[in-house]
């Protein structure tokens, strides 16, 4: 899982260096990670003699369709805030989780889980705010990809029976659409910058290849470990991308953006290894 969060957090450094010193589109980023991940997809599903799943339940819908309105948050937000900023707002969904939980599930959260709500809602603000200070409203586009997630993660929960493989694909195809839509119902040129010369282009490939091999490393993290540990070691990818911003001057951290992000991370992080405390078994949910 180590592995897989460095993974994560170059994709992710590459996604923001590609929209911020290249100047390129993130449509056409969003369009190379979900294109490469529908193939590899593809081939291990049919290599491991998985069947494809291609209609499926509501339930499956809801888990792609929300997910897919994360990923393309997600990278619309890269290439506007600093990587460590985004990767703490998308990663409040535990938070979400437990929240939705009560309409969606009918379960509603424990006192103590109001706490933590607390928490993350004010390590958001104490992040975003300067942000929005500067009329940069992409770190709310990051905080919505977070509940989108959450969405996703509830919708999963009822997918037990379908093969993860199969979800995997059916969840790439349909991000790989909504990527492709944002080209038309998204106002704004497409910029592509010198995606297509050196350096760029190699990042290019360099996200859609490093987003499948954290996927790989995840997955295989959760098919050998503990889910609830996993799941808490994922949110190593903060750490890399705090630790990649400052080795290559893209960002300092003040203290009170550190403080935002423990008064968010630390009630995530008690979330994930709480089985049952969220509504759902969120940390089983991570596979």
């Amino acid at each position: 899982m180590v592995c897989g969060s460095l993974a994560f957090a170059l994709m992710a450094t590459m996604a923001h260096a590609l929209g911020s010193d290249w100047d390129c589109d993130w449509r056409v980023i969003a369009v190379s990670r979900t294109f490469l991940a529908m193939v590899f997809a593809t081939a291990l599903t049919l290599a491991a003699g998985a069947r494809l799943v291609f209609w499926g339940p509501r339930s499956l819908w809801i888990r792609s369709i929300a997910g897919s309105i994360s990923l393309v948050c997600t990278f619309f937000a890269f290439t506007r805030l600093p990587v460590s900023h985004v990767l703490t707002l998308t990663n409040t969904f535990p938070i979400w989780v437990a929240l939705l939980s009560w309409p969606l599930l009918r379960e509603r959260p424990p006192a103590r889980i109001w706490l933590f709500i607390a928490s993350g809602i004010l390590g958001v603000y104490l992040i975003q705010k300067p942000h929005l200070a500067e009329g940069n409203f992409a770190s709310l586009i990051a905080l919505g990809s977070s509940v989108s997630t959450a969405v996703a993660m509830i919708g999963l929960h009822r997918l037990h029976y379908i093969d993860p493989r199969a979800i995997v694909v059916h969840f790439s195809t349909v991000s790989l659409l909504f990527c492709i839509a944002s080209f038309f119902f998204m106002d704004g040129a497409i910029l592509m910058g010198n995606a297509l010369e050196g350096w760029p282009l190699g990042m290019l490939l360099g996200v859609g290849i490093t987003a499948t091999i954290g996927q790989l490393f995840l997955t295989k993290a959760f098919a050998e470990g503990d889910p609830s540990k996993v799941s808490v070691v994922g949110l190593s990818q903060i750490v890399f991308a705090v630790l990649l911003e400052e080795s290559l001057g893209k960002q300092a951290i003040d203290a009170t953006t550190l403080l935002g992000m423990g008064l968010v991370l630390v009630p995530a992080g008690w979330l994930m290894i709480q089985p049952g405390e969220q509504g759902i078994d969120l940390a089983s949910e991570l596979k």
